[in-house]
């Protein structure tokens, strides 16, 4: 199944505007509260089934790459 473009979507329409896993209600912060709180990956997909692993991969993948990118950034000034 090929990810949703883009990964996240914003609407106010949707939680008050919280950022979530495009095609689904579930926030992005839950992924992270999760992981936060030393609860495996496996377990945030068993409570949340509408995200897939993939997804949840490329969304850690997207916030890894801003922070190294970040970091470079804030590097270089």
């Amino acid at each position: 199944m090929p990810l949703p473009d883009p990964l996240i979507a914003i609407s106010a329409d949707t939680l008050s505007g919280a950022p979530v896993f495009n095609g689904t209600r579930v926030p992005v912060k839950t992924l992270f509260d999760y992981l936060e709180a030393g609860d495996p990956i496996s377990e945030f997909l068993t409570d949340f089934p509408n995200v897939t692993r993939e997804h949840a991969i490329a969304v850690l993948e997207m916030a890894r790459q801003h922070a190294v990118d970040a970091a470079s950034q804030a590097a270089a000034e």
